[in-house]
């Protein structure tokens, strides 16, 4: 018999796994704070997260309002990179499986997870939590998950899994909406009602910068799912994240119903919608030739917005090539505003030089990406800061961002007027924050390149008069035919970028 307020075990661990990265996430980088806050243990979980836009932060206030008695065993991210070393994923695996071991007995459990996370050894790495959750837990025990709208889902995770809840929007507006949305369905798996699960997996790849939710094909993706509900299926849509190389990389689908018959009609009803959207799934990405006479056009209303979305550490890149920089140099743009740029050696020049100083350095340009090199240049120090970012948009309000040692700079031997943030951990530009909170107003400027995909929109579309995709180099390729993918599922196709 279920307990009248059931104690129900939370913990969190994320990780977006760019398999064609250049550095690895150690159990250091799960530690450490940098986009989000560091590991939390225990009660840390739940007063460290309180109002942010977390799977984990709306499961526990809805938890509680619903009666529950909640454990906090431990919550991690670490930024977005190659794979998970064996030892780091082992260590919080065994963190995870201990802290529920000492709340036992518990009478379910929530996971916020990502769904694309590759290790070492383990190609599912949410798969293989799940495996070994199972064998302590039982199969019986319920089990709810929250997975990224990137996930790239296996069969495995939803078969051990008692219900899963992706992310509808990106930006990821909706992360702790989707926390939320894991609690009512927990409370009738805790009361014995059983739902009957179906899982579809589509056959083509969708780029990163064309599943923005607020566009074709994600608009018209999504708009399903709350006619689905209303009859009484719940489903959601992982896009897939691409930069993973695995016979699960793609989207999918998961939906659940009262009968196995309409669990069914729901996931072919969103894989024909899938195969219809198809030719709408590929968007026009500029050159940085192309970018850059954009930039050098009179401005007379709100600036323009160029997204470097190949180098965009939320996605694993490096946050250090310097191609659209260099084209936008070289063109002699105006009041150009830049971030975020992930060099250490530069921040610390910077503050060598202290503000108002002029120093020279060979800015980023370290990734290794073919026709990427260091930028080397005199800039003069704007403005020096500690890196601590209080997000102030949408998407990561109520939460801090780590930047370390940080600098604000401009370029004083070209023709061009260009003002750059550089930082000393890597964090995805997708905030008004990361440029005010070292002084520097984005809409004062008449061009703001920032190195993301698409969760910057929330924040910047607001200023912006238009908004460009830009294919300058970088470690996480849009245009998907330049992936060297070895082991994709056969059946599975890459959607071609528009030039």
């Amino acid at each position: 018999m279920m307990r009248a307020y059931p104690r129900i075990a939370i913990a969190g661990f994320q990780h977006e796994t760019n398999c064609f990265g250049t550095t690895k996430a150690g159990l250091r980088e799960f530690e450490m704070a940098d986009s989000w806050p560091a590991m939390l243990h225990g009660e840390e979980v739940i007063t460290e997260t309180r109002g942010m836009n977390l799977p984990i932060a709306g499961f526990a206030k809805a938890a509680k309002e619903a009666g529950m008695e909640l454990v906090p065993i431990l919550w991690c991210a670490a930024e977005p990179s190659a794979h998970v070393t064996d030892h780091a994923f082992d260590a919080i695996c065994g963190k995870i499986l201990d802290g529920l071991g000492a709340a036992w007995p518990v009478d379910g459990i929530f996971l916020d997870l990502h769904g694309a996370m590759v290790t070492e050894s383990h190609a599912d790495g949410e798969g293989e939590l799940l495996r070994r959750l199972r064998a302590w837990a039982g199969p019986e025990l319920p089990i709810s998950v929250s997975l990224d709208l990137h996930a790239n889902i296996s069969k495995d995770l939803v078969d051990l899994a008692d219900y899963i809840a992706i992310y509808r929007t990106y930006p990821h507006l909706d992360m702790a909406e989707t926390g939320e949305r894991c609690v009512p369905v927990l409370q009738h798996l805790l009361a014995g009602d059983r739902l009957h699960k179906v899982f579809r997996q589509m056959d083509y790849l969708i780029p990163l910068h064309a599943q923005y939710t607020s566009a074709t094909p994600g608009r018209d993706l999504y708009a399903v799912l709350p006619r689905l509900e209303e009859a009484g299926v719940l489903a959601d849509i992982a896009l897939g994240f691409t930069a993973a190389d695995l016979p699960d990389t793609r989207p999918s689908c998961v939906a659940y119903a009262r009968t196995a018959v309409a669990a069914a009609q729901a996931a072919d009803h969103i894989a024909s919608l899938f195969a219809r959207l198809e030719a709408q799934s590929a968007h026009p990405m500029l050159s940085p030739e192309q970018a850059a006479k954009i930039a050098c056009q009179p401005r007379t209303a709100m600036p323009v917005v160029l997204a470097d979305v190949q180098d965009n550490p939320g996605a694993g890149g490096t946050s250090d090539t310097t191609g659209l920089l260099a084209a936008l140099a070289d063109a002699g743009a105006q009041n150009v505003l830049m971030g975020l740029f992930h060099d250490p050696e530069a921040a610390a020049a910077a503050r060598k030089a202290g503000q108002g100083g002029l120093f020279r350095t060979a800015l980023g340009g370290r990734s290794g990406v073919a026709g990427d090199k260091p930028f080397e240049a005199n800039f003069e120090v704007l403005a020096l800061g500690d890196g601590i970012c209080r997000y102030s948009g949408e998407m990561y309000g109520g939460g801090v961002a780590a930047l370390g040692p940080t600098a604000a700079l401009r370029l004083t031997d070209a023709e061009a007027d260009i003002s750059l943030v550089v930082t000393s951990i890597r964090n995805q530009c997708l905030d008004l924050a990361h440029f005010t909170h070292i002084g520097l107003n984005p809409e004062t400027f008449d061009t703001i390149c920032v190195k993301s995909t698409a969760h910057f929109r929330a924040a910047f579309e607001p200023i912006a008069s238009a908004v460009y995709p830009v294919a300058a180099p970088g470690v996480f390729p849009c245009d998907l035919g330049r992936f060297p993918y070895k082991n994709l599922h056969p059946a599975v196709r890459a959607v071609p970028a528009k030039g």
